[in-house]
Protein backbone atom coordinates (compact mmCIF):
# COMPACT_ATOMS: atom_id res chain seq x y z
CA UNK A 1 0.00 0.00 0.00
CA UNK A 2 1.63 3.60 -0.85
CA UNK A 3 1.94 6.41 1.34
CA UNK A 4 -1.72 8.58 1.91
CA UNK A 5 -2.14 11.98 2.36
CA UNK A 6 -4.70 12.83 4.34
CA UNK A 7 -6.40 16.25 6.37
CA UNK A 8 -5.57 16.80 9.92
CA UNK A 9 -9.39 15.90 11.05
CA UNK A 10 -9.10 12.36 8.86
CA UNK A 11 -6.35 12.16 10.77
CA UNK A 12 -7.91 13.01 14.39
CA UNK A 13 -10.68 10.11 13.08
CA UNK A 14 -8.46 7.59 13.90
CA UNK A 15 -8.36 8.64 17.22
CA UNK A 16 -10.64 7.74 19.98
CA UNK A 17 -12.40 8.41 22.88
CA UNK A 18 -10.00 6.53 25.87
CA UNK A 19 -6.98 5.88 23.55
CA UNK A 20 -3.20 6.26 24.21
CA UNK A 21 -1.49 8.55 21.99
CA UNK A 22 1.93 9.27 21.70
CA UNK A 23 3.55 12.40 20.50
CA UNK A 24 6.52 13.58 18.50
CA UNK A 25 8.30 16.52 20.63
CA UNK A 26 10.97 17.05 23.35
CA UNK A 27 9.88 20.82 24.50
CA UNK A 28 7.91 22.47 21.39
CA UNK A 29 11.18 21.74 19.17
CA UNK A 30 9.82 18.99 16.94
CA UNK A 31 5.99 18.63 18.25
CA UNK A 32 3.27 17.79 16.36
CA UNK A 33 0.67 20.50 15.38
CA UNK A 34 -1.98 20.39 13.33
CA UNK A 35 -3.14 16.74 14.32
CA UNK A 36 -4.01 17.80 18.34
CA UNK A 37 -5.64 21.20 17.43
CA UNK A 38 -7.91 18.45 15.05
CA UNK A 39 -8.20 16.13 17.67
CA UNK A 40 -8.92 18.98 20.50
CA UNK A 41 -11.88 20.43 17.84
CA UNK A 42 -13.47 16.63 17.69
CA UNK A 43 -12.89 16.36 21.44
CA UNK A 44 -15.10 19.45 21.58
CA UNK A 45 -17.69 18.33 19.43
CA UNK A 46 -18.30 15.12 21.28
CA UNK A 47 -18.15 17.26 24.63
CA UNK A 48 -20.99 19.42 22.96
CA UNK A 49 -23.00 16.53 22.07
CA UNK A 50 -22.94 15.03 25.34
CA UNK A 51 -20.30 11.84 24.77
CA UNK A 52 -17.03 11.52 26.78
CA UNK A 53 -13.98 12.02 24.98
CA UNK A 54 -10.45 12.03 26.16
CA UNK A 55 -7.43 10.64 25.50
CA UNK A 56 -4.48 9.41 27.55
CA UNK A 57 -0.91 11.76 26.47
CA UNK A 58 2.69 10.52 26.41
CA UNK A 59 5.40 12.53 24.73
CA UNK A 60 9.36 12.93 25.12
CA UNK A 61 8.60 16.10 27.60
CA UNK A 62 7.07 19.71 27.02
CA UNK A 63 5.32 20.31 24.25
CA UNK A 64 4.08 23.52 21.92
CA UNK A 65 0.48 25.06 22.77
CA UNK A 66 -0.86 23.55 19.92
CA UNK A 67 -0.83 20.10 21.31
CA UNK A 68 -0.79 20.59 24.91
CA UNK A 69 -2.34 23.59 24.95
CA UNK A 70 -4.86 22.78 21.98
CA UNK A 71 -6.21 19.42 24.70
CA UNK A 72 -5.98 20.90 27.66
CA UNK A 73 -8.27 23.70 27.02
CA UNK A 74 -10.76 21.06 25.11
CA UNK A 75 -10.55 18.82 28.98
CA UNK A 76 -9.34 15.98 26.44
CA UNK A 77 -6.85 14.82 28.69
CA UNK A 78 -7.80 11.60 30.46
CA UNK A 79 -4.15 11.59 31.64
CA UNK A 80 -0.32 13.01 30.86
CA UNK A 81 3.28 12.25 31.22
CA UNK A 82 5.82 12.88 31.70
CA UNK A 83 7.41 16.65 31.55
CA UNK A 84 5.18 19.60 30.83
CA UNK A 85 5.43 23.04 31.12
CA UNK A 86 1.97 24.74 29.75
CA UNK A 87 0.10 27.14 31.60
CA UNK A 88 -3.39 25.27 30.88
CA UNK A 89 -2.52 21.95 31.12
CA UNK A 90 -0.47 22.88 34.67
CA UNK A 91 -4.10 24.13 35.56
CA UNK A 92 -5.93 21.35 34.56
CA UNK A 93 -3.98 18.61 36.31
CA UNK A 94 -3.77 21.06 39.41
CA UNK A 95 -7.23 21.29 39.59
CA UNK A 96 -7.77 17.26 39.35
CA UNK A 97 -9.21 16.93 36.10
CA UNK A 98 -6.27 15.28 34.37
CA UNK A 99 -4.43 12.85 35.69
CA UNK A 100 -0.49 13.63 35.49
CA UNK A 101 2.65 10.98 36.91
CA UNK A 102 5.67 12.48 36.71
CA UNK A 103 8.93 10.55 35.29
CA UNK A 104 12.86 10.20 34.87
CA UNK A 105 13.09 11.31 30.77
CA UNK A 106 15.72 8.44 30.65
CA UNK A 107 12.77 5.82 31.64
CA UNK A 108 9.81 7.11 29.55
CA UNK A 109 10.28 5.15 26.36
CA UNK A 110 11.46 1.57 27.78
CA UNK A 111 8.41 1.97 30.30
CA UNK A 112 6.69 2.34 26.69
CA UNK A 113 8.54 -0.85 25.04
CA UNK A 114 7.70 -2.85 28.83
CA UNK A 115 4.11 -2.55 28.45
CA UNK A 116 3.84 -0.41 31.76
CA UNK A 117 1.86 2.34 30.50
CA UNK A 118 -0.42 -0.01 28.59
CA UNK A 119 -1.09 -0.31 24.97
CA UNK A 120 -0.56 2.90 22.65
CA UNK A 121 -3.04 3.00 20.15
CA UNK A 122 -1.86 5.92 17.98
CA UNK A 123 1.51 7.43 17.35
CA UNK A 124 1.68 10.87 15.68
CA UNK A 125 5.17 11.93 14.52
CA UNK A 126 6.34 15.33 13.11
CA UNK A 127 8.92 14.34 10.21
CA UNK A 128 10.41 16.84 7.40
CA UNK A 129 10.61 13.54 5.06
CA UNK A 130 9.62 9.90 4.64
CA UNK A 131 9.87 7.46 1.81
CA UNK A 132 7.69 5.01 0.75
CA UNK A 133 9.39 1.89 2.23
CA UNK A 134 8.87 4.12 5.92
CA UNK A 135 12.03 5.35 5.99
CA UNK A 136 11.14 8.70 8.97
CA UNK A 137 13.31 11.64 9.16
CA UNK A 138 12.91 13.62 12.44
CA UNK A 139 12.51 17.66 12.09
CA UNK A 140 14.15 19.16 15.70
CA UNK A 141 13.45 16.80 18.25
CA UNK A 142 13.61 13.47 18.98
CA UNK A 143 12.39 12.76 22.01
CA UNK A 144 10.55 9.50 22.58
CA UNK A 145 9.79 9.04 18.57
CA UNK A 146 11.56 5.73 17.48
CA UNK A 147 10.03 3.47 20.42
CA UNK A 148 6.64 5.23 19.89
CA UNK A 149 6.66 4.33 16.27
CA UNK A 150 7.76 0.70 17.37
CA UNK A 151 4.68 0.16 19.60
CA UNK A 152 2.16 2.21 18.30
CA UNK A 153 -0.88 0.34 16.51
CA UNK A 154 -1.31 2.99 14.17
CA UNK A 155 0.95 6.25 12.80
CA UNK A 156 0.67 9.55 11.65
CA UNK A 157 3.07 11.27 10.02
CA UNK A 158 2.51 15.23 9.96
CA UNK A 159 5.30 15.95 7.04
CA UNK A 160 6.27 19.53 8.33
CA UNK A 161 7.74 21.48 4.94
CA UNK A 162 9.29 24.08 7.48
CA UNK A 163 11.94 22.09 7.97
CA UNK A 164 14.52 21.34 5.41
CA UNK A 165 14.73 17.28 4.15
CA UNK A 166 18.38 17.98 4.35
CA UNK A 167 18.25 17.55 8.05
CA UNK A 168 18.85 14.33 7.28
CA UNK A 169 22.01 12.41 9.10
CA UNK A 170 21.56 14.91 12.32
CA UNK A 171 19.75 12.34 13.89
CA UNK A 172 21.56 9.27 16.13
CA UNK A 173 18.52 6.92 16.40
CA UNK A 174 19.29 4.29 18.50
CA UNK A 175 16.65 2.05 20.83
CA UNK A 176 18.47 -0.32 23.45
CA UNK A 177 17.96 -3.86 23.30
CA UNK A 178 15.54 -4.92 26.46
CA UNK A 179 16.71 -6.60 29.60
CA UNK A 180 17.46 -9.73 29.53
CA UNK A 181 19.92 -8.64 25.98
CA UNK A 182 20.36 -5.21 26.86
CA UNK A 183 24.27 -4.34 25.61
CA UNK A 184 26.24 -1.03 26.34
CA UNK A 185 26.04 2.09 24.57
CA UNK A 186 28.63 2.49 22.08
CA UNK A 187 29.07 6.47 23.04
CA UNK A 188 32.39 7.25 24.84
CA UNK A 189 32.32 11.29 23.65
CA UNK A 190 29.68 13.17 22.75
CA UNK A 191 29.81 13.14 18.73
CA UNK A 192 30.25 9.17 18.75
CA UNK A 193 27.23 7.34 16.95
CA UNK A 194 25.28 4.82 18.12
CA UNK A 195 22.45 4.26 15.59
CA UNK A 196 20.96 4.98 12.17
CA UNK A 197 20.05 8.93 10.31
CA UNK A 198 16.36 7.50 10.57
CA UNK A 199 13.48 5.73 11.78
CA UNK A 200 12.15 2.71 9.62
CA UNK A 201 9.09 1.46 9.99
CA UNK A 202 6.75 -0.49 8.17
CA UNK A 203 4.54 1.63 5.96
CA UNK A 204 1.50 -0.63 6.27
CA UNK A 205 1.63 0.70 9.99
CA UNK A 206 1.33 4.49 8.44
CA UNK A 207 -2.16 5.43 8.10
CA UNK A 208 -1.73 8.96 6.75
CA UNK A 209 0.50 11.99 5.99
CA UNK A 210 -1.16 15.21 6.68
CA UNK A 211 1.16 18.14 5.09
CA UNK A 212 2.10 21.31 7.29
CA UNK A 213 4.17 24.23 7.23
CA UNK A 214 4.64 25.63 10.71
CA UNK A 215 7.16 26.52 12.89
CA UNK A 216 8.13 25.00 16.23
CA UNK A 217 6.04 27.16 18.80
CA UNK A 218 9.43 27.83 20.92
CA UNK A 219 9.04 31.05 23.13
CA UNK A 220 11.70 33.49 23.88
CA UNK A 221 13.56 32.60 27.30
CA UNK A 222 13.38 35.77 29.76
CA UNK A 223 16.45 37.87 29.40
CA UNK A 224 19.28 37.26 31.76
CA UNK A 225 19.38 39.71 34.79
CA UNK A 226 21.87 40.82 37.27
CA UNK A 227 20.75 37.90 39.67
CA UNK A 228 21.03 34.83 36.73
CA UNK A 229 24.16 36.37 35.61
CA UNK A 230 25.84 36.76 38.91
CA UNK A 231 24.70 32.66 39.03
CA UNK A 232 26.46 31.99 35.71
CA UNK A 233 29.30 34.12 36.83
CA UNK A 234 29.10 31.90 39.81
CA UNK A 235 29.08 28.70 38.33
CA UNK A 236 32.04 29.56 35.72
CA UNK A 237 34.48 30.50 38.82
CA UNK A 238 33.90 27.47 40.55
CA UNK A 239 34.45 25.08 37.48
CA UNK A 240 37.47 27.26 36.86
CA UNK A 241 38.53 26.91 40.53
CA UNK A 242 38.34 22.87 40.28
CA UNK A 243 40.22 23.47 37.21
CA UNK A 244 42.97 24.59 38.98
CA UNK A 245 43.00 22.42 41.65
CA UNK A 246 43.10 19.27 39.36
CA UNK A 247 39.90 18.16 40.41
CA UNK A 248 38.68 17.89 36.64
CA UNK A 249 40.98 17.06 33.68
CA UNK A 250 42.82 19.66 32.23
CA UNK A 251 41.10 19.06 28.44
CA UNK A 252 37.81 19.68 30.52
CA UNK A 253 34.52 17.52 30.74
CA UNK A 254 30.76 17.74 28.75
CA UNK A 255 28.65 19.62 29.86
CA UNK A 256 24.48 19.19 30.46
CA UNK A 257 22.81 22.12 31.24
CA UNK A 258 19.12 22.44 31.90
CA UNK A 259 16.64 25.21 30.05
CA UNK A 260 15.93 28.52 30.60
CA UNK A 261 17.24 31.94 31.28
CA UNK A 262 19.57 30.61 34.10
CA UNK A 263 21.04 27.98 31.58
CA UNK A 264 21.68 30.39 29.34
CA UNK A 265 23.42 33.19 31.56
CA UNK A 266 25.78 30.04 32.91
CA UNK A 267 26.70 28.95 29.60
CA UNK A 268 27.23 32.20 28.85
CA UNK A 269 29.40 32.74 31.71
CA UNK A 270 31.50 29.77 30.92
CA UNK A 271 31.93 30.78 27.22
CA UNK A 272 33.65 34.35 28.45
CA UNK A 273 35.71 32.13 30.91
CA UNK A 274 39.03 32.29 29.49
CA UNK A 275 39.76 29.70 32.18
CA UNK A 276 37.70 27.35 30.81
CA UNK A 277 38.63 25.31 27.64
CA UNK A 278 36.57 24.84 24.77
CA UNK A 279 34.23 22.20 25.35
CA UNK A 280 31.73 19.70 24.26
CA UNK A 281 27.97 19.76 25.44
CA UNK A 282 26.18 15.94 26.23
CA UNK A 283 22.13 17.60 27.56
CA UNK A 284 19.10 17.21 26.37
CA UNK A 285 18.19 20.68 24.78
CA UNK A 286 20.19 22.80 22.58
CA UNK A 287 19.33 26.10 22.90
CA UNK A 288 20.17 29.76 21.69
CA UNK A 289 23.54 29.79 23.88
CA UNK A 290 24.56 27.43 22.77
CA UNK A 291 24.29 28.14 18.72
CA UNK A 292 26.31 31.42 19.87
CA UNK A 293 28.59 29.51 21.55
CA UNK A 294 29.12 26.87 18.94
CA UNK A 295 29.78 29.83 16.54
CA UNK A 296 32.48 31.64 18.58
CA UNK A 297 34.18 28.05 18.60
CA UNK A 298 33.56 28.00 22.23
CA UNK A 299 31.26 24.73 21.97
CA UNK A 300 32.62 22.14 19.31
CA UNK A 301 29.94 19.74 19.76
CA UNK A 302 26.88 19.40 20.99
CA UNK A 303 24.52 16.33 21.39
CA UNK A 304 21.25 17.08 22.36
CA UNK A 305 17.18 15.61 22.13
CA UNK A 306 16.07 18.39 20.53
CA UNK A 307 17.22 22.11 19.12
CA UNK A 308 14.78 24.48 21.16
CA UNK A 309 16.11 27.47 19.96
CA UNK A 310 14.25 31.18 18.79
CA UNK A 311 12.58 31.00 15.32
CA UNK A 312 15.71 33.65 14.37
CA UNK A 313 18.01 31.21 15.82
CA UNK A 314 16.99 28.47 13.83
CA UNK A 315 16.69 29.94 10.50
CA UNK A 316 20.24 30.57 10.99
CA UNK A 317 21.09 27.20 11.65
CA UNK A 318 19.08 26.11 8.73
CA UNK A 319 20.92 29.21 6.82
CA UNK A 320 24.35 27.81 7.44
CA UNK A 321 23.77 24.25 7.59
CA UNK A 322 26.78 23.28 6.17
CA UNK A 323 28.33 24.68 9.11
CA UNK A 324 26.19 23.57 11.88
CA UNK A 325 25.10 19.85 10.37
CA UNK A 326 28.27 18.14 11.20
CA UNK A 327 28.73 19.69 15.04
CA UNK A 328 25.09 18.54 15.80
CA UNK A 329 23.46 15.38 16.85
CA UNK A 330 19.73 14.65 17.82
CA UNK A 331 19.23 11.78 19.98
CA UNK A 332 16.35 9.81 21.74
CA UNK A 333 16.04 11.00 25.33
CA UNK A 334 16.84 7.36 26.03
CA UNK A 335 20.27 7.62 24.84
CA UNK A 336 21.04 11.58 25.80
CA UNK A 337 19.83 11.10 29.55
CA UNK A 338 21.09 7.41 30.09
CA UNK A 339 22.79 7.08 33.18
CA UNK A 340 25.39 4.76 31.90
CA UNK A 341 26.80 6.99 29.57
CA UNK A 342 26.48 10.23 31.49
CA UNK A 343 28.39 8.40 34.53
CA UNK A 344 31.19 7.04 32.10
CA UNK A 345 31.58 10.24 29.89
CA UNK A 346 31.88 12.15 33.14
CA UNK A 347 29.25 15.41 32.42
CA UNK A 348 29.34 17.48 34.69
CA UNK A 349 25.50 18.67 35.08
CA UNK A 350 23.99 22.07 35.93
CA UNK A 351 20.51 22.42 36.63
CA UNK A 352 17.67 24.36 38.22
CA UNK A 353 15.73 23.77 41.52
CA UNK A 354 12.44 25.22 43.16
CA UNK A 355 14.19 25.16 46.55
CA UNK A 356 17.20 23.93 48.46
CA UNK A 357 16.96 22.92 52.28
CA UNK A 358 20.03 22.88 54.51
CA UNK A 359 20.69 19.27 54.37
CA UNK A 360 21.67 19.45 50.80
CA UNK A 361 18.19 17.91 49.29
CA UNK A 362 16.28 19.89 46.43
CA UNK A 363 12.33 20.34 44.73
CA UNK A 364 12.28 20.47 41.06
CA UNK A 365 9.11 20.08 41.29
CA UNK A 366 6.29 20.84 43.27
CA UNK A 367 5.33 24.45 44.80
CA UNK A 368 5.06 24.48 48.58
CA UNK A 369 4.78 20.70 47.84
CA UNK A 370 1.56 20.79 46.08
CA UNK A 371 1.15 22.38 43.07
CA UNK A 372 3.06 20.67 40.04
CA UNK A 373 5.09 23.13 38.44
CA UNK A 374 6.24 21.38 34.95
CA UNK A 375 7.85 17.83 36.31
CA UNK A 376 11.41 16.12 37.28
CA UNK A 377 12.06 16.00 33.36
CA UNK A 378 15.89 14.49 33.23
CA UNK A 379 17.68 15.91 36.13
CA UNK A 380 17.31 13.31 37.86
CA UNK A 381 18.83 11.29 35.11
CA UNK A 382 21.63 13.72 35.24
CA UNK A 383 22.70 14.47 39.06
CA UNK A 384 22.75 11.21 40.18
CA UNK A 385 25.49 10.22 37.71
CA UNK A 386 27.25 13.36 37.24
CA UNK A 387 30.75 13.80 37.64
CA UNK A 388 30.03 16.85 39.36
CA UNK A 389 26.29 17.47 40.25
CA UNK A 390 25.23 21.44 40.39
CA UNK A 391 21.43 22.81 41.04
CA UNK A 392 21.39 26.82 40.68
CA UNK A 393 18.70 28.83 41.78
CA UNK A 394 18.39 32.55 42.36
CA UNK A 395 18.31 32.74 46.35
CA UNK A 396 15.11 34.34 46.97
CA UNK A 397 11.57 34.35 45.17
CA UNK A 398 8.52 36.71 45.18
CA UNK A 399 10.39 39.66 45.45
CA UNK A 400 11.92 38.25 48.11
CA UNK A 401 9.00 36.61 50.03
CA UNK A 402 10.35 33.05 49.79
CA UNK A 403 13.76 32.19 50.35
CA UNK A 404 14.51 29.17 47.98
CA UNK A 405 16.76 27.90 50.69
CA UNK A 406 14.62 26.56 53.49
CA UNK A 407 14.87 24.21 56.38
CA UNK A 408 13.18 21.31 54.42
CA UNK A 409 12.06 20.67 51.26
CA UNK A 410 8.04 20.64 50.79
CA UNK A 411 8.69 17.58 48.19
CA UNK A 412 12.33 15.71 47.41
CA UNK A 413 13.30 15.19 43.98
CA UNK A 414 16.89 15.06 44.33
CA UNK A 415 18.07 13.85 47.91
CA UNK A 416 21.34 14.86 49.33
CA UNK A 417 23.52 12.02 48.50
CA UNK A 418 23.07 13.01 44.71
CA UNK A 419 23.55 16.96 45.25
CA UNK A 420 27.20 17.95 45.47
CA UNK A 421 27.17 21.84 45.04
CA UNK A 422 24.69 24.24 45.32
CA UNK A 423 24.60 27.59 43.79
CA UNK A 424 23.16 31.19 44.21
CA UNK A 425 23.68 34.44 43.63
CA UNK A 426 25.51 35.14 46.55
CA UNK A 427 27.90 32.02 46.15
CA UNK A 428 29.02 28.67 45.58
CA UNK A 429 28.02 25.88 48.83
CA UNK A 430 30.29 22.67 48.15
CA UNK A 431 28.61 19.81 49.74
CA UNK A 432 31.04 17.62 48.78
CA UNK A 433 32.05 15.35 52.05
CA UNK A 434 30.60 17.16 54.34
CA UNK A 435 28.49 16.26 57.74
CA UNK A 436 24.98 17.23 57.63
CA UNK A 437 25.69 20.15 60.20
CA UNK A 438 28.37 21.12 57.87
CA UNK A 439 26.46 20.90 54.92
CA UNK A 440 23.92 23.42 56.48
CA UNK A 441 26.49 25.98 57.72
CA UNK A 442 28.05 25.49 54.07
CA UNK A 443 24.74 26.85 52.53
CA UNK A 444 23.73 29.19 55.11
CA UNK A 445 26.99 31.08 54.27
CA UNK A 446 27.44 31.27 51.10
CA UNK A 447 23.68 30.93 49.41
CA UNK A 448 20.86 31.95 51.34
CA UNK A 449 19.73 35.43 51.08
CA UNK A 450 21.19 38.73 53.78
CA UNK A 451 17.30 38.54 54.88
CA UNK A 452 17.27 35.07 55.63
CA UNK A 453 20.51 34.03 56.91
CA UNK A 454 20.26 34.49 61.07
CA UNK A 455 16.72 33.46 60.83
CA UNK A 456 18.12 30.19 59.86
CA UNK A 457 20.81 29.98 61.91
CA UNK A 458 18.22 30.45 65.02
CA UNK A 459 16.85 27.28 63.28
CA UNK A 460 19.74 25.12 63.38
CA UNK A 461 20.17 26.56 67.11
CA UNK A 462 16.63 25.22 67.68
CA UNK A 463 17.35 22.00 66.77
CA UNK A 464 18.53 18.88 68.63
CA UNK A 465 22.15 17.90 68.31
CA UNK A 466 20.97 14.86 66.50
CA UNK A 467 23.45 13.71 63.38
CA UNK A 468 20.90 15.59 60.86
CA UNK A 469 19.51 18.88 62.39
CA UNK A 470 16.11 19.26 61.47
CA UNK A 471 13.33 20.00 63.69
CA UNK A 472 9.84 17.92 63.31
CA UNK A 473 7.72 20.76 64.71
CA UNK A 474 9.44 23.45 62.54
CA UNK A 475 11.09 22.27 59.33
CA UNK A 476 8.19 23.47 57.20
CA UNK A 477 7.11 26.41 59.22
CA UNK A 478 8.33 28.92 56.65
CA UNK A 479 6.22 27.48 54.21
CA UNK A 480 3.46 27.55 56.69
CA UNK A 481 4.47 31.17 57.49
CA UNK A 482 3.91 32.15 53.58
CA UNK A 483 1.10 30.52 53.34
CA UNK A 484 -0.27 32.37 56.79
CA UNK A 485 1.41 35.55 56.24
CA UNK A 486 2.34 35.81 52.19
CA UNK A 487 5.98 36.52 53.63
CA UNK A 488 8.68 33.38 54.68
CA UNK A 489 10.63 36.40 56.92
CA UNK A 490 9.36 37.06 60.52
CA UNK A 491 9.36 33.25 62.24
CA UNK A 492 9.49 33.14 65.42
CA UNK A 493 10.90 29.68 66.22
CA UNK A 494 9.90 29.38 70.49
CA UNK A 495 6.83 28.85 68.60
CA UNK A 496 7.57 25.47 67.69
CA UNK A 497 9.46 24.43 71.03
CA UNK A 498 8.01 21.76 73.18
CA UNK A 499 8.55 22.35 76.80
CA UNK A 500 11.73 24.52 75.52
CA UNK A 501 12.77 22.22 73.73
CA UNK A 502 12.66 21.01 69.77
CA UNK A 503 10.92 18.10 69.03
Amino acid sequence: MGLRFITADEAASYVNNGDTVGFSGFTPAGAVKAVPQAIANRAIAEHNAGRPFKIGMITGASTGDSLDGSLARAEAVLFRTPYQSNADLRKLINEGKADYFDSHLSTVAQNLRYGFLGKMHVGIIEACDISADGEIVLTTGVGISPSICKVAEKIIIELNHYHPKSLRGMHDIHIVADPPNRREIPIYKPSDRAGETVIKVNPDKIVGIVETNLPDEVGEFSKTDEITEKIGENVAEFLSSELEKGRIPSSFLPIQSGVGNIANAVLGALGRNKSIPDFEMYTEVIQDSVIELMKEGRVRFASGCSLTVSQNKLKEIYDNLNYFHPRILLRPQEITNNPEVARRIGIISINTALEADLCGNVNSTNVMGQKMMNGIGGSGDFTRNAYISIFTCPSVAKNGKISTIVPMVSHVDHNEHSVQVIITEYGVADLRAKSPQKKAEEIINNCVHPDYRQQLRDYLRICDTAHTPQSLSAAFAMHLHFLQTGDMRGIDWNKYLFNGKCC
